[in-house]
């Protein structure tokens, strides 16, 4: 039998990652693969950093949270195409990366479009953690 959770220990443990990471999180979309886990240092090339707002998630319901207010680049910092994401503090701590691929291609984060022009307006806007119960 798997370990089944509560809907409330499920939002309580969705709620804490933007306890951990806290206020004004930046997201980065950068080139490649992601490195081997949060600790290793960045690699790609930077694509696009979002300042995300101070509330940077919705409060999780029925194990499931998703973003809250404005996640968007006004100016994509430089040309490629995007291969990874990497969540950090505002002090530089990077806490999760995933994968990017475009819409329908099963990545950890999608994109209408991973081919990023330098200068060009990055919006995410759909990101969701779910918290499984078994």
């Amino acid at each position: 039998m798997a370990i089944q959770l509560s809907v409330a220990l499920r939002n309580a443990l969705l709620d804490q990652f933007e306890t951990t990471i806290g206020a004004s999180a930046v997201l980065e979309i950068r080139t490649g693969a992601p490195p081997a886990n949060c600790a290793a240092d960045d690699s790609g090339t930077l694509l696009a950093s979002l300042s995300l707002p101070a509330d940077w998630m919705a409060a999780a319901d029925s194990g499931s949270k998703a973003l809250s207010g404005t996640w968007q680049d006004a100016s994509a910092n430089d040309a490629g195409v995007a291969g990874h994401f990497r969540l950090k503090s505002s002090g530089g701590t990077c806490h999760m990366q995933g994968t990017v691929t475009a819409n329908g291609d099963g990545g950890d984060m999608t994109l209408v479009n991973t081919n990023i022009a330098a200068g060009q307006t990055i919006n995410i806007t759909t990101f969701t953690l779910n918290a499984e119960y078994s």
